[in-house]
């Protein structure tokens, strides 16, 4: 199958979709993205690439702009919220230590110009209303036109309409979980670490951005009250303030200096089972939706876009490159949702006793064998799919 002969269509400017975008059209593709806003942009705030999510921008020739643009992580903090330090982990102790901090805006500022230099053809105000499988999948315009083209890529995340198409609608799970983001000044000087303070029941992320001026803030708080699932949704910086007034002075001077904030509900949306079908495929968040809780969101949909290509680029068919691709994916990105899912209660232990033991054995395991701590994630930050075998 010639790459050069395929017409493309991509649904969604988000990382995934114009990860894809690029690797498609360095390929010989012939791919337009459709994206409903009105500019390229995006209102959230920081995320982490670890070293496996590098290695996909690597390869596809934006490394140097993301080293330029980011803050190389060096270690991670593990913090009792009130009495410090519980474990900390040397992230140069990785076998490859490309770990990032990024601002969303500025790691999608890259992506679209990559996908743009390759010669993706990038469309604005196209809000997809409903997407058709077959030989030719068809793409239905809000405004009333229809595209079609010999491939269609859902990467228009949690509310997908390829998804849709190809599994129907599933209800999401409320986690019971409700998480603030924003940005604040560094005006203490952070170094290029995170820092995870864990309380009873909640915990609070922070890590610079943008040359360390800035640090970005995720706080998480069980709450049976239900919040919209949405990164848009503003809150009242004082309600922040007051979930998180009993952790130490650091936390809540970063949250005294939080002016704006957005507040989303955490929902568990299971791994759909059908990624592709009718010459239409899902990638990303449309795909494998997965809490933030082993910051893997944005590289689970970089590697999904470099093993799609790839299967693309070597399969003598479209039918078994998707097929090939869900293989290839489908494992490892449910690994991912399960260790993600399984993190939040460890950061959140509210019994005393139970906390106390678990901090302690942190703090042993950090002292006698803190590489072993770090190799845990070997599976994870050690696994590059520009190299792997299929």
């Amino acid at each position: 199958m010639g790459m050069d002969t395929l017409k493309i269509t991509v649904i969604g400017a988000g990382i995934g979709g114009l990860a894809v975008a690029r690797a498609l059209a360095l390929r010989g593709a012939d791919v337009m993205v459709l994206e409903q806003a009105p500019e390229i942009a995006e209102v959230g705030a920081g995320l982490q690439i670890s070293p496996n999510g590098f290695a996909v921008l690597r390869a596809l020739g934006l490394g140097d702009a993301l080293r330029v643009r980011g803050v190389q992580a060096r270690a991670v903090s593990l913090r009792d919220y009130r009495r410090g330090e519980v474990l900390r982990l040397d992230l140069g102790a990785l076998e490859n230590d490309d770990y990032y901090f990024i601002h969303r805006a500025d790691l999608i500022d890259i992506l679209a110009q990559g996908a743009r230099a390759a010669g993706v053809k990038v469309r604005l105000l196209q809000k997809v209303s409903q997407v058709s499988p077959g030989t030719r999948p068809q793409v239905q315009l809000a405004n009333g036109a229809s595209l079609g083209s010999d491939l269609v890529i859902g990467a228009d995340g949690l509310h997908s309409k390829v998804r849709e198409a190809l599994n129907g609608t599933t209800a999401p799970f409320f986690t019971r979980q409700v998480a603030w983001r924003a940005t604040i000044p560094n005006l203490t000087g952070r170094g290029p670490e995170a820092r995870v303070h864990m309380g009873p029941m909640r915990h609070v992320v922070s890590y610079p951005l943008r040359d360390s001026t800035l640090l970005n803030i995720v706080a998480v708080q069980e709450k049976a009250a239900w919040a919209a699932e949405s990164w848009t949704q503003k809150d009242d910086p004082m309600a922040l303030r007051a979930a998180f007034a009993d952790f130490g002075p650091e936390v809540r001077a970063m949250l005294d200096a939080v002016q704006d904030v957005h507040l989303w509900g955490l929902f568990r949306h299971p791994v759909a089972p059908v990624w592709q079908g009718g010459n239409m495929v899902i990638l990303g968040d449309a795909a494998h939706p997965t809490l933030p809780f082993m910051a893997q969101g944005a590289s689970m949909a970089l590697e999904d876009g470099w093993i799609l290509c790839d299967e693309l680029n070597r399969a003598p068919d479209v039918s078994e490159a998707l097929a090939r691709y869900q293989t290839r994916r489908e494992a490892r990105v449910r690994r991912v949702v399960e260790a993600a899912n399984r993190n939040a209660w460890k950061y959140h232990l509210s019994f005393p006793p139970l906390r106390w033991a678990a901090h302690g054995a942190l703090r042993a395991g950090g002292a006698i064998a803190p590489t072993r701590m770090m190799r845990q994630f070997d599976w994870l930050y050690g696994h590059d799919v520009t190299q792997a075998p299929a």
